[in-house]
């Protein structure tokens, strides 16, 4: 019994809440915008779509295409603002849209933009999520006309005059046809409690559509599943090229000094000590250490190179003139990339000049890293050696390819038998994804 009490005073107590209110607000708003949207929307794209079958007209057709994704946008975020405003729910946006350069640039943009077409397509479904929620509210609306009935009834005398064959109709939109006439003072109370059932249905009914509208909304104009996992690597791929700078600082600027400090001390220790057993056994321990020292500044430059600092440019030519081979190097970046696309870069190279090195036989390495497309660079290396390089072989190429995809890069070899082998890296200027 207290169940089905508890169950009962919530269903009763649904008009006078807060979350009521809103929800009812926000049904009202939303059909309104999404039908109308339905219409702006198709309206714009179905002639485009016709248009673009012919030849004469298919830039002007894909042009209404871009304009239609392009309101479908607006109409998202006007979406997610009414559902934030009226009801307090919050759906995240997607990732802003980058345009392309140049002209046919920017329309492949558009017509690739994914989180655009998925905003068409939640236009297209709003349409009947719309036409439900105005269903809920006109349900709300005739049922507070017809609980305020009897009022009617008492304040204008709404009841049918002497010899008239019905009196006046109430109207009960959840059921079909759910209209009929009062004929007398008591007849509206059937209607009050026809009208306490239409409020009390309206408002639930609006909160099912709602929900539902709010998971479609989610799914269709928030994030999508593939924005969020390259949010996440780009944040992870940054992430880590920010600890390894980190570690690399600690290593230089503390454990290397104390070592250093230590190797300093054994030598001042051994210019005191007279006896030639403890003197060697000084020079060993001094010998260790610089060692060890040795051995921890070549890996603090593997984790990060301190002449990245500097730049890519500075770091490739410091690289270079460690070669024994003659190595030209040539880089041309009309601005920076992130740090991790730095330093992916800088270890391709350096896996690659150690190959050019080891294998070829060249006389001459040349090193290129210029812009290539709108957002990416591209680092080639090329050397006139014997040739005949194959990822495939197990010589560092496939490893290389495999880290260069992880930030969507590509990897390219051309090395034919005699030479010359070039090997092309493709890096973005920045890990996609980052900055959503």
């Amino acid at each position: 019994m207290e169940t089905i009490w508890r169950v009962t005073v919530m269903l009763l107590s649904a008009p006078f809440t807060r979350q009521a209110r809103r929800d009812l607000r926000f049904c009202v708003i939303s059909a309104i915008t999404g039908t109308v949207g339905f219409f702006v929307v198709a309206g714009v794209l179905i002639p485009a779509l016709v248009i673009s079958g012919s030849i004469v007209g298919t830039v002007v057709g894909l042009a209404l295409v871009v304009a239609a994704m392009g309101i479908a946008r607006l109409l998202g975020v006007l979406h997610r603002k009414v559902l934030l405003i009226t009801t307090g729910e919050r759906v995240a946006a997607p990732a802003a849209f980058r345009p392309g350069s140049g002209l046919l640039g920017r329309l492949g943009r558009r017509l690739r933009d994914r989180d655009g077409w998925r905003a068409v397509g939640y236009i297209g479904v709003k349409l009947p999520i719309a036409i439900a929620e105005g269903y809920a509210a006109a349900a709300v609306a005739f049922g507070l006309a017809d609980f305020a009935y009897p009022l009617f009834w008492l304040l204008f005398r709404t009841h049918p005059e002497p010899g008239a064959r019905q009196g006046p109709m109430i109207a009960v939109v959840l059921v079909p046809n759910g209209h009929w006439a009062i004929e007398t003072l008591p007849g509206t109370l059937s209607a009050m409690l026809a009208g306490a059932v239409c409020v009390v249905a309206g408002l639930w009914l609006a909160r099912g559509i709602i929900t539902v509208d709010a998971r479609v909304m989610r799914f269709m104009l928030g994030p999508s599943r593939v924005s969020v996992l390259e949010r996440t690597r780009a944040i992870a791929v940054e992430d880590a090229a920010v600890a390894l700078r980190r570690v690399e600082r600690d290593l230089h600027d503390g454990t290397q000094v104390r070592l250093a400090a230590v190797a300093m001390n054994l030598g001042l220790a051994q210019e005191r000590v007279a006896d030639d057993t403890l003197r060697d056994m000084l020079d060993a321990a001094q010998a260790g250490v610089s060692g060890a020292l040795a051995d921890l500044r070549r890996i603090a430059r593997g984790i990060h190179p301190p002449a990245l600092d500097s730049g890519l440019a500075d770091a490739l030519a410091s690289l270079a003139a460690s070669s024994p081979i003659p190595v030209r190097v040539q880089v041309k970046l009309p601005e920076r990339p992130s740090q991790a696309i730095e330093a992916m870069a800088y270890f391709c190279v350096s896996e690659l000049l150690a190959n050019a090195i080891k294998h070829s036989s060249a006389n001459l390495i040349e090193i290129t890293v210029d812009k290539f497309l709108a957002k990416s660079l591209r680092v080639r290396v090329t050397d006139d050696g014997r040739g005949g390089a194959d990822p495939s072989q197990g010589s560092g190429l496939g490893g290389l390819a495999q880290r260069a995809s992880t930030v969507d890069g590509k990897l390219h070899v051309y090395s034919p038998p005699g030479g010359p082998t070039t090997v092309t890296v493709d890096l973005p200027m920045q890990v996609r994804g980052k900055g959503i």
